[in-house]
């Protein structure tokens, strides 16, 4: 399940938003205002994607709730944004939970915010009562053609249950459509799923889903990772 907001790989230079317009982004996302009066198409940003995702989410989650908050600032200077999104909903006896965060680049024309670059994404849904932990050892950023590893791990000893997991690469379309793929599950051993992948050959962006079944509940993840052809890139 991915975070509101779309991707993009780059932002040009624009003016930082203003604490007010962050405040009126966040208070149109939980729907006091209208996300038009805030945001307008421009670099990375579509804002009718941004409303159809939105809706999307709360009829997903009726309860979710986006916070926006002031993040640490990059390497070259530039300001960022934490977006955390969190909801809930219930399944006859089940209840889903998610947890999701971007770091973002905003840009403003002084009236509206109309560019975005996303600089790191994930998000984790969990099933069931207990609140299974898990840790996405997954990088931010990886160069064009560079195999890394993809590992999800149970932060708790399995004990003997018996776990199985899977994972597979979105589509541009299957992200932006918040769209859940099959996933053909295999038993896991040593406590989590371990892979080894290879990054695309050209810069842009590759995004996992992650499905990890449990006894004690299902764990689904998505991480997107930067694909960049400039080793600096690879901190920002």
């Amino acid at each position: 399940m991915a975070a509101l907001l779309a991707s993009a790989p780059s932002l040009a230079a624009a003016a930082v938003p203003t604490s007010a317009q962050l405040q009126a982004l966040e208070a149109a996302l939980n729907g006091t205002g209208e996300l038009s009066a805030v945001l307008e198409s421009g670099p990375g940003l579509d804002l009718t994607l941004v409303e159809l995702r939105r809706r999307s989410l709360k009829q997903q989650f009726p309860d979710a709730r986006w916070q926006l908050t002031t993040g640490k600032p990059l390497r070259d200077g530039r300001s960022t944004v934490q977006l955390q999104l969190s909801g809930s909903r219930q399944e006859g006896p089940t209840r889903y939970r998610l947890e999701a965060q971007q770091q973002l680049v905003l840009g403003s024309s002084g009236g509206r915010i109309n560019a975005q670059a996303v600089i790191r994404e994930q998000s984790l849904l969990r099933s069931g009562e207990a609140e299974l932990p898990v840790s996405l050892l997954i990088p931010d950023a990886v160069l064009t053609g560079q195999r890394y590893d993809v590992d999800v791990l149970f932060d708790e000893p399995l004990e003997g249950a018996v776990a199985a997991g899977g994972l597979v690469a979105l589509t541009g379309q299957q992200v932006n459509a918040l769209e859940s793929p099959e996933l053909q599950l295999g038993a896991l051993g040593g406590g989590g799923l371990f892979k080894s992948v290879q990054a695309p050959f050209t810069p842009g962006a590759q995004t996992w889903a992650i499905l990890l079944v449990h006894p004690k509940g299902i764990v689904s993840a998505t991480k997107r990772v930067l694909v960049v052809a400039d080793k600096a890139q690879l901190s920002p």
